[in-house]
């Protein structure tokens, strides 16, 4: 194969087999949808049953879907097992974020929180990396809020600290297999549900007034971070940036 051979293998996608873990709505259908239209075939997998079920409807028959506790490692190895051989591992799936000044944060939901998007993380990496394929990735989520933390949200910058940490541990760990992650800003999706509609009305303003592109980001913009990262092929134990500009205000 040559050079030339070997970049084109890395930067296309029609034909290979992606599993997006959180893919039935927000970022992960972002990114399953974006994928599936270069001619790829996504697996995705979620809580929420009938989610699952919905998202798969709007992929033109090119996507499987499977409700997948993220909690239970034994599902979770059960899921790899079932599935078999892919390319590129997507991990979106996130629950409401937990905003509390310290002295009003319970300590219970906290390490809830590390369940999803620490514990559950590790697990799919674990049961995942034996089934991925030559020139394979796993792509996974953090946030800006590691690098840019404001009162009230020191659980969820710790969170977004250990998995940029986790990201470049398992880049070595595990290569030739790529890992990397990408950070989000303020993103229009159900990690915000928790708040009244008025509240995430003016979040979503008064935060993308004070961006130096204007607005907070769409699924569809983190999502072509994700499809970059995959399709790449040379970075990785990498955090890719996509905030708007969050970090620099």
């Amino acid at each position: 194969m040559t050079q030339k051979q070997q970049t084109d293998n890395h930067r296309e996608l029609s034909g290979k087999r992606i599993v997006v873990l959180g893919g039935s709505s927000g970022i992960g259908l972002a990114v399953a949808q974006q994928a599936v239209a270069q001619g790829a075939t996504a697996i995705i997998a979620s809580s929420n049953a009938d989610r699952v079920k919905q998202a798969v409807a709007t992929l033109d028959g090119k996507a499987q879907g499977h409700a997948l506790d993220l909690s239970n490692e034994r599902d979770i190895q059960n899921f790899f097992q079932k599935i078999g051989d892919f390319d590129h591992l997507v991990f979106t799936a996130g629950d409401t974020l937990q905003l509390n000044e310290l002295v009003a944060t319970d300590l219970t939901k906290a390490r809830h929180a590390f369940e999803l998007r620490y514990w559950a993380v590790l697990a799919a990496v674990k049961y995942a990396s034996p089934h991925i394929r030559k020139n394979g990735s796993i792509v996974l989520t953090t946030g800006v809020a590691g690098r840019r933390p404001h009162k009230g949200w020191t659980v969820v910058a710790s969170i977004c600290g250990t998995i940029e940490a986790l990201t470049r541990a398992l880049a070595v760990e595990l290569a030739p297999i790529r890992v990397n992650a990408v950070s989000p800003g303020v993103v229009r999706t159900n990690l915000w549900q928790s708040m009244d509609a008025d509240a995430r009305a003016h979040l979503y303003e008064s935060v993308g007034n004070s961006l130096p592109v204007g607005r907070v980001g769409e699924p569809y913009d983190i999502a072509q971070a994700f499809l970059f990262l995959m399709q790449e092929g040379f970075s990785t134990g990498q955090t890719v940036v996509v905030d708007g500009g969050t970090v620099l205000v």
